[in-house]
Order: C-alpha cells, then structure tokens, then sequence
C-alpha cells in the first residue's frame, strides 16, 4: 500500500470512529429518556398484571372498560366507534386490554434494557397516538392525557433516532456477535450504532420525524384547546362541564315516558347526578315531574343501558351516571292525571348543578309533536 492510500485510510478510519464517538456520546445523553420514557409505559402495565389486577378483572369497579367507556365521548378518527364495537364485545374486548397491557410491559423493559431499542420506541410512539387519540381530550384541570401522550410521543421519536448508546443490551448482543454490526435489520431495530444512512439521509428521516410529531401534537392541542392560530376555547367537548344528549323521547300509553339519554362531556371523575325530570307544554309551563327522591327510587329495570360498564341507574341524589353512560330510560307515570300528559311537548332533564337538558317528544311513530 502506498503511503498517500495508507494515510487516507487511516483518516478515513480516524474520522468513521470520532463519527461513532459523537454519536455514542449523544446516545449515552438519552439515558435519562429512555429509561423514564421506558418506566412509564412499563408502569402502566405492571400496575394491570402486578399491583392493581382488578384493572383486569372485569368484575372489579376499576376494570379497564370503564376507562375505556370514559374516552368515548371525545375520542378522535373514528376511534369512538372503535371503543363502542370493542365494548359489545367481551372478548375482543378482554383480549385487546390484555394484549395492550402486556406490550406496553414487554416494551417499557426493552426500553429500560435498551434491548432493540428502536424497535421498542417506534411501538411507544405507537402507543403514544393511539392513546392520544382516545384520551387526548380528558383533564378535568388542563389537557393532562394530551400532555402526557404528547410529551411521550416525542420522547419515543428521539429514541428511534439516537438508540441506546452503550449501556444497554444491544451493546451485549454486538458485543458478543459483531457481526451483527452488518446487519441491516439490526441497526434498524437496535441502539447499538448509528443509522444506516448518509448524513443527508438521516438528515431527511430526522425533518420527517419532526415534521409528524409537531403537526400531530401541535394539530391536536389546537383542535382541543385552541390557543395556536385560534383564541383559546374549551375543546368541542368540554372534559369539566356534564352534558346531557337526550333523544327518542315519547309519553307511552300508560302515561309513563321512555327516552334514550347519553352522557357524552364531562369529567370521568365524578358522576352526573340528574335531580329533576319535566315534562312542559308548548308555553314551557310544567305538565309533569318527578323530584330527586322520586327518580332515586325508580328500579333498576327502568334502565335499559347501551353498555355493560358505566350505566345510567338510580342514585342517592336522583339519577346517576359514569362518564360514556347511555341508556333508554322509563320514567314512571307520572302522578297527576294521565291526559295531562297530553298537552306535553318538551323532556326537560336538570342536573345537580342547575344545568338543564331537553327534547322534543315524538308521538308513537317517531314524528315530533
């Protein structure tokens, strides 16, 4: 070899390994993320299958179906209908909470470990919009489930790009077979060492990384809070104030009234607790009602609730719901004489906090009076 050719090898050696250097000292800086972001994805199982195992049990009152039911309301992209479907059906349903617990688990490890460290944050960044998708709207103070997606999201998309750096198990498995360092796949699923790709290459990868977490983070706290190019605004629905979705509402024959009543805004920390029914004629004067302790003693089998979790029902202060509750409801006849009923033209619902909710009554062929 000649001397030129053997000192340019010898740079180009000397600059691939300071390349590596740079690359490892910057993975090495991401601990800190990689093993929170890996804490909190391993928390949110091990809290499931180890400390609190009634979130899997669907017969324990924190069973995960009612969180799930909770988000339906303001869920984004169609995934409203998605939690409805999983919802009617047990087993897929027990299945998909299962399987979601157990890969945020298995995940959060293989980020703490930094075992295919890439691999583990690009299914954390799944994760990440799939939670934000459900829960993104809830937070009864400010947008806490969107902070925490949101913040999660670009956690997991730095780690795809930086690895794991040196302590980690990639490091042991190149360690002990480098070989693997020539394998395509094992660059991309580990952490181990630097991308495959020219300067300008990961340069592009990196902008379109950007470029999707900023316009989904970004995109989905403009729609639920305003605040971007818009003045503030409380979100299309609101995570603190109730709101009351009325329908099909109709006074049957035996002067008793059957409608369908949704809970579809609020906080998922409290129940809704309706205190007063009416029924109003034209001029809006009250034809019928039924007080708080009227609506407490209503039986159960009034209830004919859309979902097996969060339910409309009897309470002690009149009528109570979870967040996501639907139901078609039977109110009892009510005490005045039945052609009273008659002149009625409006359900109006009233909740503790003085908040009121109404609908047209329809007559037995669903035409509105």
């Amino acid at each position: 070899m000649s001397s030129i050719a053997y000192h340019a090898a010898s740079h180009e050696r000397a600059v691939s390994e300071q390349d590596q250097r740079t690359w490892r000292i910057s993975a090495i800086s991401l601990m800190s993320v990689r093993v929170i972001q890996g804490f909190i994805y391993w928390g949110g199982g091990s809290r499931r299958f180890i400390y609190a195992p009634g979130k899997l049990n669907p017969h324990a009152a924190h069973w995960m179906a009612n969180k799930f039911q909770t988000a339906m309301p303001g869920a984004l992209l169609g995934m409203d209908h998605v939690i409805s479907f999983m919802l009617h059906h047990f087993y897929l349903l027990y299945g998909g909470v299962i399987l979601f617990s157990a890969a945020e688990l298995i995940v959060g490890l293989m980020l703490m470990a930094g075992l295919f460290t890439r691999a583990a944050a690009l299914a954390s960044m799944g994760f990440s919009v799939l939670l934000m998708l459900m829960f993104g709207w809830q937070g009864a103070t400010c947008i806490d489930e969107w902070t925490m997606a949101a913040c999660n999201l670009a956690m997991g998309a730095t780690l795809m790009l930086g690895g794991s750096g040196a302590w980690s198990l990639d490091n042991v498995l190149l360690r002990n077979k480098p070989q693997r360092a020539d394998s395509g796949w094992f660059k991309w699923a580990s952490g181990s060492r630097a991308l495959p790709l020219s300067d300008t290459g990961f340069r592009n990868l990196a902008l379109a990384v950007l470029t999707f977490v900023v316009v989904f983070n970004v995109g989905t706290y403009s729609y639920y809070r305003g605040s971007v190019v818009t003045p503030f605004h409380s979100g299309p629905i609101s995570p603190t104030a109730h709101h009351l979705t009325l329908a099909r509402a109709a006074v049957l024959a035996d002067g008793s009234v059957r409608f369908h009543v949704a809970l579809d805004a609020g906080t998922a920390e409290a129940p809704v607790h309706v205190v007063a029914a009416e029924l109003l004629d034209a001029n809006r004067a009250p034809v019928a009602q039924w007080n708080a302790e009227a609506l407490s003693k209503m039986p159960k089998t009034a209830f004919n609730n859309d979902y097996a979790y969060n339910k409309f029902g009897p309470g002690p202060f009149g009528l109570r719901a979870a967040m996501g509750a639907a139901s078609t409801v039977t109110l009892p006849a009510p005490t005045v004489h039945t052609g009273a009923t008659v002149s009625a033209r409006t359900l109006q619902l009233t909740d503790v906090d003085g908040r009121v909710f109404s609908t047209s009554l329809q007559d037995a062929s669903g035409a509105v009076h």
